[in-house]
């Protein structure tokens, strides 16, 4: 049956930051007063315990611990919820297991407390290596401070690393851009997520847009960091997503296979396959409040075979390696027919070509993804 060949992850959602950025549209909320901690933590396995069931026999085969700032909850908080888990639902024995972490909520002593809990992987929120820049996101840390930070991580010889960097940044030049990118570089970390930054509604920049750089000097920006990264040994194998040899975040990749995943924790979103091949959506509930009150669940819908096909290819076609026509067929349970028009088409205006086995985004495809997507809709 197609469903256990589907592998799971889990994102475990914190929602807690020191200060909410402007430019952020996540699930955060700020911290007025030391939150429960520990009974936020008894939550996330009850939630995990009544989603478990979905799991169908499947081992976990990656975990992602995102906020928010995990990095506020403890190595002894962490070491709890990992062991827990694998009660619950094992986790598989190579399992990347992932935390986000602010560079000035994390030291050596801290980091060494995840690696013994479990965690084999650290995401680091630098976003720029730079004073000014910082300080017009909202950072609450400084340049010296994200250093320090990812080079404790990579002194830990963990599985891998990343550094998270903006571009497209207020008043930023190409010169600025190319700058944290080299200071990255520098620090050498295993994985780079390298994106522009984006207006999102319901965010203070939202309200009150800074200037950007205009279209001209963001694809300068783009054009020459994307070289310098490639000259430095790092593949772009996503849209914003670059790594050494070998070192892609399985989490991720997972996601934009159309892997299925549990989403434990406040507005944490799940995508299920169940036996009868129906695709379960889950969101959880937003505020912390409402889920330490128990109420975990806000809403779970059926993805309907018409969204399916979108579904897939917003994912899939946002990596950049080969997508099996076989893969199509096992986690949508749509035949290959169904969306026979829509390939021609795509093939029409060379966003895509196929071999026997494959479909593959072209250059062409890769500038034009919305318009390759629409296609499906």
């Amino acid at each position: 049956m197609f469903q256990y060949k589907i592998p799971v992850s889990l994102y475990i959602h914190m929602p807690w930051c020191v200060q909410k950025c402007p430019y952020c549209d996540f699930n955060s909320h700020t911290v007025k007063q030391t939150p429960d901690y520990d009974n936020y933590i008894n939550h996330l396995i009850k939630d995990l315990q009544n989603d478990s069931i979905f799991c169908l026999d499947r081992s976990i085969h990656s975990i992602f611990i995102g906020g928010g700032t995990p990095s506020l909850f403890s190595a002894e908080h962490i070491d709890h919820l990992l062991s827990s888990i694998n009660n619950i639902i094992s986790i598989e024995k190579n399992a990347e297991i992932t935390i986000e972490a602010n560079p000035n909520s994390v030291d050596a002593e801290r980091f060494n407390g995840y690696q013994q809990a479990g965690i084999n992987r650290i995401s680091l929120g630098v976003q720029s290596f730079q004073a000014n820049k910082l300080l017009s996101l909202g950072r609450i840390h400084n340049p010296q401070e994200a250093i320090d930070a990812a080079v404790i991580a990579h002194n830990l010889n963990l599985r891998s690393f990343n550094l998270d960097l903006m571009h497209g940044l207020p008043n930023q030049g190409l010169n600025d851009a190319l700058y944290d990118l080299k200071q990255a570089i520098t620090i050498n970390p295993p994985h780079l997520s390298w994106y522009q930054l984006t207006i999102e509604p319901n965010t203070l920049f939202g309200s009150k847009p800074p200037v950007l750089p205009d279209d001209d000097k963001l694809w300068d920006i783009y054009q020459q960091g994307h070289q310098l990264l490639t000259n430095n040994g790092y593949q772009q194998y996503e849209t914003s997503a670059y790594a050494k040899s070998n070192y892609q975040c399985q989490h991720n990749l997972n996601y934009w296979r159309f892997g299925d995943y549990l989403g434990i924790g406040c507005g944490a979103h799940g995508k299920l396959t169940q036996p009868d091949g129906k695709i379960i959506r889950t969101v959880k509930t937003r505020h912390p409040k409402g889920y330490l009150d128990g109420r975990y669940l806000d809403n779970s819908f059926i993805v309907t075979s018409n969204e399916l096909a979108f579904e897939f290819f917003m994912n899939r076609f946002r990596l950049f390696e080969p997508c099996p026509k076989l893969e199509f067929e096992e986690r949508t349970f749509l035949p290959l027919q169904t969306i026979n028009k829509q390939i021609d088409q795509a093939m029409e205006k060379n966003y895509i070509t196929e071999d026997l086995h494959n479909w593959q985004i072209t250059e062409h495809g890769k500038l034009f993804l919305n318009s390759l997507l629409e296609i499906f809709l």
